[in-house]
């Protein structure tokens, strides 16, 4: 007997990932970017210049296609036994891609630090501005409490 996928609360027919997924991969965007995306990366654009299978290089690296994929994608941690396979199967050195990817964390790295930095600055304005207009009138920021009338409030006060 087939059944019928009932929809789940929270969650839009057809989407892939759940809430808590795209809240972990914008916190994990925000991070500084981990070594194992960048090699990932690299071993990707590699085999992409070659024109070569997953299945392929996975198959003369002697690892599963998952696993490839995987490492690939950044979101498992290479042995520098597997690494060595698959740069041996995309016949390169293990130098060079670790060379490539050390040149993308870098400059990673600094894109991440300016980021960050610009995220600082614009959070300083915004406590500048809220922290001059308390500066202003300190009192008219708080509310009024049952006590105090019209008569009693900053407002009337300063008039």
């Amino acid at each position: 007997m087939a059944s019928t996928a009932l929809p789940q609360p929270g969650r839009e027919p057809g989407r892939r990932h759940s809430p808590e997924t795209s809240r972990a991969h914008r916190r994990e965007s925000s991070r500084a970017p981990l070594l194992r995306a960048v090699l990932g990366e690299v071993l990707r654009r590699e085999r992409a210049q070659q024109a070569r299978t997953l299945a392929d290089v996975a198959a003369s690296a002697r690892v599963s296609m998952p696993y490839l994929s995987e490492i690939e994608r950044g979101r498992k941690e290479a042995s520098s036994e597997v690494l060595s396979a698959v740069c041996s199967a995309l016949r390169v050195e293990l130098s060079a891609v670790l060379s490539e990817a050390a040149g993308d964390l870098a400059a990673r790295g600094r894109a991440h630090a300016r980021a960050v930095r610009l995220r600082e600055i614009r959070a300083e304005r915004a406590l500048g501005t809220r922290a001059s207009i308390t500066s202003i009138a300190p009192r008219a920021a708080t509310p009024l409490s049952r006590a105090d009338g019209p008569m009693h409030s900053p407002l009337c006060l300063a008039a």
